[in-house]
Parts: C-alpha cells; sequence; structure tokens
C-alpha cells in the first residue's frame, strides 16, 4: 500500500508523513526531494510551476510508486498533488494508492509558512497554490486546524480502516 498525503504547500503534508511513516514502521519519501533543480530554483524565485514543469517531476513519483508497488513494498509519500489530472498520474494501482487531503484555509496556512524558515517555498506562492488547488472529492480529508497529534490520529485510523479491507 502507498499512502499519500497532499495539499498545498504549508500544510502538514512532511510532518504528518514523517510521523506516519515512523508509526507503521514505513519509508517515507518526500515528494518535493524528487523536484528537478530548475523546479526548485523557479519555486523560490517566488515563480509557480506550470503543469509542463511538474510533468517530469510526476512521472519519477508515479516510477517510485509502481517500483515499489512492483516490489511487494510499501510507503508513505507527501506530494501536493493539486490538480486531479496529477492525482490520476501518482495513482498507479487504484487498490493499493490511497490519498489523504490535509486541508486547511488560506490564512492558517499562510501563517504556517510565515513563520517556516527551511524551506524554499515562498509565503507568496501560496495564492497560486489555492488557484492550482482541485480540491479532491472522495478523498480521505483530515481538516489541519487541530494538534498534530489529532491529525496523525486520523490518518493511523483510516489507514487501519484500509488494511483491514485488503485483508478481507
Amino acid at each position: 500500500m502507498f499512502i499519500i498525503f497532499m495539499g498545498v504547500s504549508g500544510c502538514g503534508k512532511t510532518t504528518i508523513g514523517k510521523q506516519t511513516a515512523r508509526a507503521l514502521n514505513l519509508p517515507y519519501y518526500e515528494g518535493d526531494d524528487f523536484h528537478p533543480k530548475s523546479n526548485i530554483k523557479k519555486m523560490s524565485q517566488g515563480n509557480p510551476l506550470t503543469d509542463e514543469d511538474r510533468d517530469a517531476w510526476l512521472e519519477k513519483l508515479s516510477q517510485l510508486i509502481q517500483s515499489k508497488l512492483d516490489h511487494g513494498e510499501s510507503g508513505v509519500l507527501s506530494c501536493s498533488a493539486l490538480k486531479q489530472q496529477y492525482r490520476e498520474r501518482l495513482n498507479v494501482d487504484p487498490q493499493k494508492v490511497h490519498f489523504i487531503y490535509l486541508k486547511g484555509s488560506y490564512d492558517l496556512i499562510l501563517k504556517r509558512l510565515s513563520a517556516r524558515t527551511d524551506h524554499y517555498m515562498p509565503p507568496a506562492l501560496l495564492r497560486s497554490q489555492f488557484e492550482t488547488l482541485e480540491e479532491p472529492q472522495n478523498i480521505f480529508t483530515i481538516n489541519i486546524d487541530q494538534a498534530p497529534e489529532a491529525i496523525l490520529q486520523q490518518a493511523l485510523a483510516y489507514i487501519s480502516q484500509l488494511r483491514d479491507k485488503l485483508n478481507n
């Protein structure tokens, strides 16, 4: 099984993704690590990515997921997956790939991004992320206006339900 935490920058994908992977003893993959240097440079200069910019990145992530699943491995990935077409590309096996949408308001996430000092994504790009976001339908959603521990517990409960379904 592959769990993908999705949402705009600053919603907690990395934090919750790492905690989930640790709790489940699974490998964690940071989607941002798969961006080509040109994408990181573009974002760090305050320029939003286009679909074309994201193409090679999404292909790498899809290949990673497929390769791990082909080898019987599970994992946790954080990836913005802002558009439906991006999620479709990542969903290489609908039985084994599951998304968790970390949803928050613009103001809450802007506050978080403004406090962050260790990331190339400037807060000024948040508006473009919200404009690009196609809110997912029929995907497990967790509102992030609560403590990280509560978010983690909701994610783990959902994953437990998925595992139960797979085992029955």
